[in-house]
């Protein structure tokens, strides 16, 4: 990957390749264990792909520590400061700069987003993190984001990940194809 050092071998990193091509013919929905890479890796392994043409990719987390903390991490496998090709926007708190290729947002900002920029310009893929936690302004936040892939962006990808959801209606709602990354964490034992 261009400019991106070894990530951890996680289990969801061996799905990447296939959910990268899925991602270039249309919409997708991830499901994998809970501590498999999903909201850290995948997004990192996408930033490349061809079909993203260089435009930034957006990942929703339900609420602000888990958007800070997965924008945190992100940038520390790159070895880089938040902001930098990493970066998030929590309610009273931006860091993104115009490098800023991965921004992490909570769904009421990505709401607001898509009111005043429906098209969401600059923009190849928007991921749906956890997405069995589901609210009013996700639902909303993705009819909205369907509309603009059907009436104005063609290129605009989605993509939905969760360890528990029902995978099949959401598939079916976008459009989808359902990719399952194998896989079990080991159990963590702390020793003193």
């Amino acid at each position: 990957m261009n400019g991106i050092p070894a990530l951890p071998d996680l289990p969801v990193a061996a799905c990447v390749p296939a959910l990268s091509r899925r991602l270039a013919q249309g919409h997708a929905v991830l499901t994998a264990e809970p501590g498999s890479g999903k909201t850290t890796l995948v997004p990192l392994m996408l930033l490349d792909a061809p079909w993203l043409e260089d435009r930034r990719i957006v990942m929703l987390e339900p609420r602000r520590p888990a958007a800070r903390m997965a924008a945190h991490r992100m940038a520390q496998l790159l070895g880089e400061a938040v902001g930098e090709r990493v970066g998030y926007q929590v309610r009273f708190e931006r860091k993104v700069t115009q490098a800023t290729r991965i921004e992490v947002l909570t769904e009421g900002l990505l709401l607001r987003r898509l009111q005043s920029d429906p098209e969401l310009s600059g923009i190849g893929l928007v991921i749906f993190d956890e997405f069995h936690e589901r609210s009013l302004t996700a639902d909303l936040s993705l009819a909205l984001c369907l509309d603009a892939c059907t009436a104005l962006r063609d290129d605009l990808r989605l993509l939905a990940m969760s360890a528990t959801l029902d995978a099949a209606p959401l598939a079916a709602l976008m459009g989808a194809e359902v990719l399952n990354a194998a896989g079990h964490m080991h159990d963590v034992a702390l020793h003193y």
